[in-house]
């Protein structure tokens, strides 16, 4: 079975190629440094409009059956930020903890963390994780709740996912 990664770049000015796609390349390149398990990528930038999220969710998790959908962008308070919105709409299951982590994380940086709405859920057996849309923020948000992320994929029947120990160890309870 072929692993698949999803990645959704949710931006205007980069989906209408006003700016180049930085943070989504950012993660991308942060799942390959990590990840020793072979993946292929679904990668997709769209606009920030809440039905066009939710479609290429669905898309990508239904269709596509990714493992993990990560979202980057979309996630604070500004009028066209709906990416949470069309994450939970579109999810069986909400995990809150990932939003809590990735907001305590960030706020050792930055006061305005306590703005960013990010969060995390499930859909079949694809985990989805929404990420905010600066890369140095997408390496501290990722970093900090990647070491649960395989084991949140085994536990709703998804593949196995393996790291790099040396550079990204994750957290499975001894069996």
């Amino acid at each position: 079975m072929s692993i698949v990664i999803g990645i959704l770049n949710i931006s205007d000015r980069a989906s209408a190629g006003i700016y180049e796609d930085i943070p989504g390349q950012a993660c991308a390149a942060l799942l390959r440094e990590w990840l020793s398990t072979p993946f292929t990528l679904e990668y997709r930038v769209i606009p920030d409009e809440q039905t066009v999220i939710e479609n290429e969710l669905k898309r990508m998790a239904d269709e596509v059956r990714c493992a993990l959908i990560v979202t980057t962008g979309g996630t604070g308070p500004a009028p066209r930020d709906v990416t949470p919105e069309a994450t939970l709409a579109v999810c069986e299951k909400q995990l809150p903890g990932f939003g809590e982590l990735m907001r305590a994380t960030s706020l050792r940086y930055v006061p305005t963390a306590i703005l960013s709405r990010q969060t995390a859920g499930i859909r079949g057996q694809t985990l989805i994780v929404n990420l905010p849309g600066r890369p140095k923020a997408i390496r501290e948000n990722l970093e900090s709740v990647f070491p649960a992320i395989p084991y949140c994929i085994d536990l709703i029947g998804g593949p196995r996912l393996e790291t790099h120990d040396a550079v990204m160890k994750v957290f499975r309870p001894k069996s």
